[in-house]
């Protein structure tokens, strides 16, 4: 039976994170590191170190907590509340995951140690340029030279690649749709540049040019052809928790916004009291509360050991839209003063297109449902 409540430990988990987040990074902080080239807290970084949630999810063996997806979205609308800037999804999430799961036992016990205690950042090298999401959206190549291979091409919207001890490497290695393999590629190797970009979050993203790049066999995740496999399980289990720091993110930002519809008064009364307000504040926190239910509902799948192809995908459609419908709505209550920097929402309301349209998008999640649903 489907239970949604969360146990004692849980509930200490999420207290646990959220006085983390307020003490090591405030709003305060994260306006400070917009457009940074770095683009995260070192004491932020360190303290979920020492508390042993950079490995949330990663094996015991190798240092991680072993925790399960219920625990990562308890984390991840932590995160999402505060905005809290940190390559935990990037690294531990989807990297670390892609070497737990695909990783030869000389690379996990190499890198995943060093990602659990944060001295390691690693972080996806996937989309490109005029490309799209699924398999046929990687042309980057990897060309066989040698016992290695030469990587050319060009990444976008790498998150916090100057920061990075490693970028995993989507890269084409056949024709078929989804020949492609997944490689460990040193940054600051000859070859590589890193230009920064900046996105409507003001988040740390790079622009990554590989120019015949060179990679030692031992530098592939798995066998040949077998990264795009890899890479969408770890994307499935990823995008569950990008959709809890959606509803993070919504929850927060409808706390903000019912506090201050009531506290600004309009006409001798509050904004709250006029009715059109009302609804509208009703219909976000019925669907904040419908997409903390999906979330949940997928993360208690996948702990399960259930099959999220359908769930994982609504969620994130679903949280995401609720995220950027909530704020776009605050933003109107609030008027031309929530645009300002001064005020909080602004912040929610840029990240929330962000997260909407990172690591997958609308259309793409749209596919995956249809795919599900229609059985094709």
């Amino acid at each position: 039976m489907l239970d949604l409540r969360f146990n004692a430990e849980q509930e200490m988990l999420r207290e646990t994170v959220r006085g983390v987040c307020a003490t090591n990074s405030p709003l305060s902080v994260v306006r400070e590191l917009e457009d940074d080239p770095i683009g995260y807290s070192p004491d932020l970084w360190k303290h979920l170190g020492d508390l042993d949630l950079i490995g949330l999810q990663l094996p015991t063996e190798y240092g991680g907590s072993g925790m399960t997806a219920l625990e990562g979205v308890v984390v991840y609308e932590e995160f999402g509340r505060s905005l809290a800037p940190s390559p935990h999804f990037v690294s531990s999430i989807l990297s670390g995951g892609a070497l737990a799961r695909a990783g030869d036992e000389a690379q996990k016990q190499e890198w995943l140690p060093r990602i659990v205690t944060g001295e390691a950042i690693l972080t996806p090298a996937w989309l490109e340029p005029e490309n799209g999401f699924g398999p046929k959206g990687v042309q980057v190549r990897a060309v066989p030279d040698g016992d290695g291979f030469v990587i050319s091409g060009t990444k976008r919207h790498v998150a916090f690649a100057r920061a990075s001890t490693r970028l995993l490497v989507l890269a084409r290695t056949g024709e078929a749709p989804t020949d492609v393999d997944l490689f460990l590629v040193d940054p600051s190797a000859d070859g590589v540049t890193l230009t920064q970009q900046l996105t409507v979050a003001s988040d740390t993203q790079y622009r990554v040019d590989f120019d015949h790049v060179r990679v030692g066999p031992a530098d592939r995740l798995g066998d040949a052809g077998t990264g795009w496999r890899t890479w969408d399980v770890i994307m499935h289990d990823g995008i569950i928790l990008a959709a809890a720091q959606a509803v993070g993110g919504a929850q927060y930002a409808m706390e903000i916004t019912v506090q201050y519809a009531k506290d600004r008064q309009q006409f001798d009364k509050p904004l709250g009291a006029f009715q059109a307000l009302a609804h509208y504040l009703a219909d976000g926190t019925t669907n904040v509360d419908g997409a903390e239910v999906l979330v949940h509902e997928a993360a208690w799948a996948r702990s399960e050991g259930r099959s999220v192809a359908k769930l994982a995908p609504m969620a994130k459609l679903y949280a995401c839209r609720t995220f950027r419908d909530v704020t776009a709505t605050a933003q109107q209550i609030f008027g031309g003063i929530g645009f300002t920097v001064e005020f909080d929402i602004q912040l929610y309301f840029r990240r929330a297109k962000q997260l909407q349209i990172s690591w997958w998008d609308t259309r793409y999640l749209e596919e995956l449902v249809a795919a599900a649903v229609l059985d094709v």
